[in-house]
């Protein structure tokens, strides 16, 4: 049963294969991997964690709630992840910001809540000031909101390299690349010097954050990745007065359990309404 629904239409087929949309240029040219399906507005725009798939539960949830309930929706796989080209090894925040900018700009039309998860909730809050930055003004392409899910701000520098032992950063100066355990996987993660110096050029903590609208964060309190105080500090950075900091006692970094899926739902639900209700 989906959460908070009116009425539950039969599904729609998901999309079987992705579209392929190519970013960049010259050597440093890749296929994107998306899927979308068309809907309502506001629709739903949604950006992964770090080495997650669109294909993963939270996502698939949102496409199933989205279809349901006839809302546009728009996935994608960052270069090096899932069915997109490109190797992990050379993913630096910058680089996936380009695709976030890219897919949204080709594939949204009109107004968008926003989903990021870890990783893709930083890229969520770059992506809003790159929007509010673009000449001319990009006006309701803008977000009509932002679900933000153990937000992995700063990461590459808050919750990487300053935990990093001094054997990792020796490696990392000496070589580029250090093997990160993984609580996630039996494989390390491959973290290259380049991610962790690229994103220095992101960091967002250091000052007021403007969003220009509504801000919804999920964070769980028995996060191992991303603290409930990262989140907290967050909270203190954003200019906009509409933030609501959802602290889910029990909650881990995926926020993937059924109850995790039902509250997800009903929030981005309840933003999709505010905005039908603000537009009539």
């Amino acid at each position: 049963m989906q959460p908070n629904c009116e009425s539950t239409p039969a599904l729609e087929q998901a999309p079987a294969e992705p579209e392929f949309l190519h970013v960049g240029r010259d050597d440093n040219l890749r296929k994107i991997a998306v899927r979308r399906r068309s809907g309502t507005l506001p629709g739903l725009f949604w950006l992964g964690g770090l080495r997650s798939q669109m294909i993963a539960t939270k996502a698939t949830a949102l496409d199933r709630w989205a279809a349901a309930h006839r809302r546009n929706y728009v996935r994608f796989d960052y270069s090096g992840h899932g069915e997109s080209e490109g190797k992990f090894t050379e993913g630096t925040i910058s680089r996936w910001l380009e695709e976030s900018i890219a897919v949204f700009d080709a594939y949204c039309d009109g107004p968008q809540v926003v989903v990021g998860s870890s990783m893709g909730a930083w890229l969520a809050l770059l992506l809003m000031r790159e929007l509010s930055g673009w000449e001319p003004p990009r006006g309701p392409l803008s977000p009509a909101a932002l679900v933000l899910i153990a937000p992995a701000v700063d990461f590459t520098e808050e919750l990487m390299w300053k935990r990093f032992p001094a054997q990792a950063k020796r490696q990392l100066a000496a070589e580029g690349v250090w093997e990160c355990p993984s609580r996630y996987s039996t494989e390390p993660y491959p973290i290259t010097a380049a991610l962790i110096e690229d994103g220095r050029r992101h960091l967002l903590l250091g000052g007021l954050i403007e969003t220009r609208c509504p801000v919804h964060i999920l964070q769980g309190v028995a996060d191992p990745d991303v603290p409930w105080r990262h989140a907290v500090e967050l909270v203190s950075r954003l200019a906009q007065d509409d933030v609501v900091l959802s602290l889910i006692k029990g909650g881990d970094h995926r926020l993937s359990r059924p109850e995790d899926i039902e509250r997800l739902i009903g929030i981005v639900s309840q933003l999709c309404k505010d905005h039908d209700g603000e537009a009539s």
